[in-house]
């Protein structure tokens, strides 16, 4: 099932089949470089796309594990996920991974545009953010991008791959979003 479409990709639900292509990029240690997890094993791939499928059972359903596939092709170009953090407050936490074969494309800014429309019209969320390692200053900017703005810099606050890790903290509320959304409309417009 199609979850949300962007011009080249399409955000759809993990079949049980697709970890070979999750696991194609995931095992891959420069992608993983600035993640909590990984590179992994196949048996690390397998589980985490039957979690995925388990996930999408869910009543109500709460966390979105997606693959991020080329509209074209249907080929997988990454994953995204999506959850609902805090649902009394209408808050939520979004991811979005692009194989390294496809970095600067775009695809990492059309994915989260798409996260970003799914996750205050679908789920009705007030407020979405994201983590990035500070280190990882391109991810960084295509959060800005997409009109996330940083809200802090917590410092040496998770132990990840043998290491204290400082964390990046973005987000962008459901107005400021619809606000960035018309003015690229009427950006196209014009021209």
């Amino acid at each position: 099932m199609i979850i949300q479409a962007g011009d080249r990709l399409v955000l759809r639900e993990f079949a049980e089949d697709d970890w070979e292509a999750l696991h194609a990029y995931s095992a891959d240690e420069r992608l993983c470089l600035f993640l909590n997890w990984g590179p992994n094993s196949e048996e690390d791939s397998k589980r985490f796309v039957q979690h995925a499928v388990d996930l999408q059972k869910d009543e109500p359903r709460t966390h979105f594990e997606l693959a991020i596939a080329s509209r074209e092709s249907g080929e997988i170009v990454g994953n995204c996920s999506i959850r609902v953090t805090h649902p009394h407050h209408r808050e939520g936490e979004m991811h979005v991974i692009v194989r390294r074969a496809d970095w600067g494309k775009g695809y990492g800014s059309e994915g989260i545009a798409a996260m970003l429309d799914f996750g205050f019209s679908e789920l009705y969320l007030h407020r979405i953010y994201s983590m990035v390692d500070p280190e990882d200053v391109a991810t960084a900017r295509v959060l800005e991008k997409n009109g996330l703005k940083r809200e802090g810099h917590f410092r040496e606050h998770k132990w990840i791959k043998e290491d204290w890790s400082d964390t990046l903290y973005y987000a962008v509320l459901d107005y400021e979003w619809e606000k960035l959304r018309e003015s690229k409309k009427a950006a196209v417009t014009e021209s």
